[in-house]
């Protein structure tokens, strides 16, 4: 299944880059599940993000590897994270991070392009309207912490 959601912010991609930080991170964390952050290495390749989601009584393991990033002929930038254990339902997880450079209004345009699947594609199907909110969620936060500076 795929998922893309785009926001534009003010700065420009490498200054976006650059705020993709620890801090970053578990703000953009939605208030359900909550998430408890075990690991953060950075955005680089080789970094990896660990993390525990609670659910009630239920704990889920979902760990990242970032395995690509880097800058594009245009100045936009990006980095790819994708899961190497992850929680039930989730069997493949792939969310590549773009910030487009967006020079018609002196900002980037922050994409979300998400990759995912479970055992079947009706599941996948059920699942999206959640995968959606809680990207949907990290667009007031993007705006804000990429506001003017």
């Amino acid at each position: 299944m795929h998922l893309q959601l785009r926001t534009p912010v003010y700065q420009q991609p490498l200054q976006v880059f650059m705020g993709f930080t620890r801090d970053l991170f578990l703000r953009l964390a939605p208030p359900f599940p909550t998430m408890r952050l075990l690991r953060f290495d950075g955005c680089t390749p080789g970094d990896r993000v660990e993390i525990e989601l609670l659910v009630g009584p239920a704990r889920f393991r979902w760990t990242s590897l970032i395995t690509e990033a880097g800058q594009l002929p245009d100045g936009s930038m990006y980095f790819i994270d994708e899961g190497q254990e992850l929680p039930r339902p989730l069997r493949y997880w792939r969310h590549r991070h773009l910030i487009e450079n967006d020079s018609v209004k002196s900002g980037s345009v922050i994409v979300d392009d998400i990759t995912y699947r479970t055992s079947s594609r009706l599941l996948d199907l059920l699942i999206y309207p959640l995968m959606w909110a809680q990207f949907a969620y990290r667009k007031p936060i993007y705006r804000r912490t990429f506001a003017r500076l």
